[in-house]
């Protein structure tokens, strides 16, 4: 208080005097005036962690939140709190990317029919390793030139997109496609689950010949319910959030080859996901080989 005083009256009274009265040494006086003008010392850590910050969320292209910024850092070796990252960020008004909620719809009249063609629904089926369960369905891209299908299949274990095509129309070939890509691509053993929901596409007697050929076996969401199919829904949720909402694409071509790029380079190398504990698909599932091959060589030495 008694240097706040004589700061507010400098001007007006020397200083010295003024210290005398009030029985305060100059020196101290001095020192107040030089910490006042220098920054705390939190207050400029902060300042270079919202410095990181903003390049983690710039490189990103404003797709990552707190959680995965935070996640980042940890990995750059940054010791803070998530809280931290948080506040930071909410000061600085950097928000991530978000979209519309969407709440689905429940399908009480397709209980029965659900119940026996789900397989997800037997907790023995739910997968515990890469290949075991896929997930499929179609989105509509938006572009000047008209609609952009895009059929996918994703790994419900690594959560990574595993095969895809596109196409200016949504016809049974588009899937054919997508699910030759991911079986070129993973070779899977037989017996793999493949999922989807009960479009006309997917149930086609053509499809179901395929999956036939290629000795899989066929499991349905119900109709509305697209919880059931909610890892690749997750994926269209994240894909236009990220990429198509926030572009005006002219044309199908231009589409493509954006797709592509977020596919085949961000989101299955570089984009962190929360339920993989922030790895990556690629880095989830080369984890789990170094990890396999370990546990083999383990095994050998025993024996």
């Amino acid at each position: 208080m008694k240097f706040n005083f004589i700061q507010q009256h400098e001007n007006e009274f020397p200083i010295k005097l003024m210290c005398q009265q009030l029985k305060v040494a100059r020196s101290s006086y001095y020192a107040y005036l030089k910490r006042s003008d220098e920054p705390s010392k939190r207050t400029e850590e902060n300042r270079v962690l919202l410095e990181k910050i903003k390049v983690i969320f710039e490189k990103h292209k404003k797709r990552y939140g707190s959680p995965r910024i935070h996640a980042v850092l940890k990995q750059q070796g940054e010791t803070c709190s998530l809280g931290r990252v948080k506040r930071i960020m909410r000061a600085a008004g950097l928000y991530a990317l978000s979209s519309k909620k969407y709440k689905p719809k429940q399908d009480k009249s397709e209980q029965a029919l659900l119940e026996k063609k789900n397989l997800l629904l037997n907790a023995d089926n739910r997968p515990k390793a890469i290949n075991q369960v896929w997930h499929t369905d179609i989105t509509y891209i938006p572009t000047d030139e008209g609609w952009l299908y895009l059929a996918g299949v994703i790994d419900s274990f690594s959560k990574r997109l595993v095969g895809y095509a596109m196409d200016d129309n949504m016809q049974t070939d588009l899937i054919i496609q997508a699910l030759r890509s991911a079986i070129k691509t993973r070779k899977p053993a037989k017996g793999l689950i493949h999922h989807s929901d009960k479009g006309s596409q997917y149930t086609s007697y053509i499809y179901q010949r395929e999956l036939k050929n290629q000795h899989m076996l066929s499991s349905f969401t119900g109709i509305g319910a697209c919880l059931d199919n909610a890892i690749i829904e997750s994926f269209w949720a994240t894909l236009k959030k990220e990429l198509v909402y926030p572009t005006n694409f002219k044309t199908r071509d231009e589409a493509r080859l954006a797709i592509f790029e977020y596919i085949e380079v961000y989101y299955n190398r570089e984009r962190l996901h929360s339920s993989l504990l922030y790895q990556t698909p690629d880095g989830f599932e080369l984890n789990l080989l170094t990890k396999n091959q370990l546990d083999s060589c383990l095994l050998n030495i025993a024996a």
